[in-house]
């Protein structure tokens, strides 16, 4: 009879292997989902020909996508709760101001219901967000655009 045996001993190392594994799942995992989380809304907004204002503070920015779907800054809100969101976010802030994104084919009417619901929940300042127009090249030879 042995005292002692080594059958009583308990283990004290970790199995590496099936630690490595979960390590690599996991990483796969964010690999896949990271680039998933920076998307925000996809609009195409009109063109003009004004230069872009600078700002320096955090916006609050109202779009309409193409389906017509609202989001305030990246987040769906129903058009319904727009109002009601905008307050709450709103409360408590001296400058007013929200930006305005709407895909150039959404509806005229779209477009208006939802500034008429930025106005009513009391915003001072309302800018829209356009994309830059295109000028089209001058032809160097008879000096006009074209």
């Amino acid at each position: 009879m042995a005292i002692g045996s080594g059958s009583d001993r308990l283990m004290s190392d970790i199995n590496v292997t099936p630690f490595v594994d979960v390590m690599l799942v996991l990483l796969i995992i964010f690999m896949v989902t990271a680039p998933m989380m920076v998307q925000g809304v996809d609009v195409a907004l009109p063109e003009v020909s004004a230069k872009p204002m600078v700002t320096e503070k955090e916006n609050i920015t109202v779009t309409i996508d193409r389906e017509s779907n609202v989001y305030i800054n990246d987040f769906q809100v129903r058009m319904d709760f727009l109002r009601d969101k905008l307050e709450k976010i709103l409360q408590g802030q001296t400058d007013r101001e929200v930006f305005f994104r709407a895909d150039k084919d959404v509806s005229y009417g779209m477009v208006v219901s939802v500034m008429a619901e930025i106005k009513a929940a009391g915003v001072e300042k309302l800018g829209m967000v356009t994309d830059p127009f295109d000028e089209p090249a001058t032809d160097p030879m008879s000096g006009k655009k074209g």
